[in-house]
This record gives structure tokens, C-alpha cells and sequence, in this order.
């Protein structure tokens, strides 16, 4: 059993770190405990302060604690003395600006360096982007994973989506508006356009919209200017669909594309995406002299 007690004994008793998760979209999806987590807490750790007092207000529920902010800017900074609070004995609510902390959000530091002194961390769950894109997608949900946000350097971008390209369970992906549509050309480059996904915006909100299709469809819409928060949710790569890794079968697949019709480079992206493997590895079994 964990020793939840601080480093003199049962007489000092550590605090307890609670994540405590926000609505994303209405504030009457707060789940109950939220307002009494909030309003008994001894430290209330924010990722902005101004979204917690307009929560506090729509919940209509007073502060009785100190309320810092911890957001990606100090996060670093302030995780000693947040983990300083809780080995006093204090008890911390971390929030962030939506949905659960942690899940690219701040979080992950206190909690880590919560678990590794044996300080009780626990929970308020409730509403979650991810889950909530992935059940309304109308996508596969037996199986998948959470991919966060996408690299912002093209190339980086590019490097990571070949890496998912055999991933066969359904992806889930947050990403900016304003960056919407490179990102959905980038998927469609990597894994093909007929790959299906669904592009949920605003969700829970009044302007809440969700836009099914293949990759090359989506491209065109968001196109036309995306706003609002932004999850992506991608259909698995087929397995039944896989090339063969081996290199003379890479080559023959190239040419096989190349006599086609394909070019050179559309022809080594097609057969990576469909094989598994990096276009680099492709290419350069194509071009071995």
C-alpha cells in the first residue's frame, strides 16, 4: 500500500492533488463535485485565472482558498511550489481551460512529481474533447488512440503522420483553427484522400458543427476559413490494404505506379502510406544507384 504521509510520520499527512475536469462547451455540463472541489479547496491552480472567476460565477460558488495560475508559460516554475502546498498538507485543485488537466494541458508535471513522493492524487471527471469528437464521429470507437496536437513545422508534421500511417486504430487530434487545413493536407498526403474522418468544432457549443468525409473533402472545406476549438478524428489505416515491407517489393510497387502514370514522388508517397514506412525509405530504395 502507498504511504500517503509526509517524510515525519502520520502526524504530518500530505494534501491531495485533485484534476479536476471543466465543461468544455456549456457550464451546465459541470459535473456536481466540481463546485464543492472549487469552493473547499486550499489552493486552486488555474490555467487562467479570469476563465476560473467566470466559471466560479456560472456556478455560483465563492473561493475560500488562494488561487495561483499554472499554465504552459510557469509550469515548470510553479510545480515546486505547488508540490510544497501539498506536502504541507493542503489540498490542490488544478483546472485548466477545459476539459480534463493533463490531456495536453498542464498538469502532467504536478502530477508526476505528486506520484513520485506518494502524495494521493485523485479526480473530478467529466467532459473530455476526445471522448466526446470520437463518440459523435460515427467512426470506428472499439479502438483508439489520442495523438494530441500535430508538430507545427511542416516537415515535422509530415514526419510524424508517415509515422502513424499503419496505425490501425482510430486517431483522435486536437489542432488550432488557423491551422486546420494544412493539417487535414498533410493527413491527406500522408494517408491518401479517400481516408474518412470527421472534423468536430465547437463542441457542446451553440455553434457546434461536426463535418464527416474523406480527407480530400475536408480539405476543400476548411478551405473556406475553420474557426473555433478543433478535433479531428481519422479512421485507422486498413490492414487488408498493406503493402509488403520488403525492399524489391517496395521498388516493383513504384514502378508498377510510375508506369501508370504516376510520378516519381506520388508514386514512393502512395507506397509508403500504403506499406508503412517512411517515404525517406522508400525513396531511397528507389534511388539506390
Amino acid at each position: 500500500m502507498t504511504d500517503l504521509t509526509g517524510p515525519t510520520g502520520p502526524s504530518a499527512p500530505y494534501g491531495v492533488l485533485v484534476l479536476a475536469a471543466t465543461p468544455i462547451g456549456q457550464a451546465g455540463d459541470a459535473p456536481p463535485r466540481l463546485a464543492a472541489e472549487l469552493s473547499g479547496a486550499d489552493v486552486v491552480a488555474a490555467e487562467d485565472t479570469r476563465r476560473l472567476r467566470r466559471l466560479t460565477t456560472d456556478l455560483g460558488i465563492e473561493l475560500s482558498g488562494r488561487v495561483v495560475s499554472y499554465f504552459e508559460g510557469n509550469e515548470v516554475a510553479r510545480t515546486p511550489t505547488l508540490l510544497e502546498a501539498l506536502q504541507a498538507g493542503q489540498r490542490v485543485v488544478l483546472v485548466t481551460d477545459a476539459g480534463m488537466p493533463s490531456v495536453s494541458d498542464p498538469g502532467y508535471r504536478l502530477v508526476a512529481a505528486a506520484v513520485e513522493v506518494g502524495i494521493r492524487v485523485t479526480a473530478v471527471p467529466g467532459p473530455s474533447a476526445v471522448l466526446t469528437a470520437l463518440a459523435v464521429s460515427g467512426l470506428p470507437v472499439d479502438r483508439f488512440c489520442f495523438e494530441g496536437f500535430l508538430p507545427r513545422k511542416a516537415g515535422e508534421r509530415a514526419r510524424r503522420l508517415d509515422s502513424l500511417a499503419a496505425e490501425e486504430r482510430t486517431m483522435v487530434f486536437f489542432e488550432a483553427p488557423h491551422r486546420t487545413e494544412a493539417a487535414l493536407a498533410a493527413m491527406a498526403t500522408s494517408w491518401g484522400e479517400d481516408r474518412v474522418a470527421a472534423v468536430c468544432r465547437e463542441l457542446t457549443k451553440t455553434h457546434e458543427e461536426v463535418r464527416r468525409g474523406p480527407l480530400g473533402e475536408l480539405v476543400a472545406w476548411a478551405g473556406e476559413g475553420v474557426r473555433g476549438e478543433v478535433t479531428i478524428v481519422v479512421t485507422g489505416a486498413d490492414p487488408t490494404a498493406a503493402l509488403s515491407t520488403e525492399p524489391a517489393a517496395l521498388v516493383a510497387a513504384v514502378t508498377e505506379r510510375e508506369e501508370e502514370g504516376m510520378s516519381r514522388k506520388e508514386a514512393i508517397a502512395e507506397v509508403a502510406r500504403l506499406a508503412g514506412v517512411p517515404k525517406r525509405e522508400v525513396y531511397q530504395l528507389v534511388h539506390v544507384p
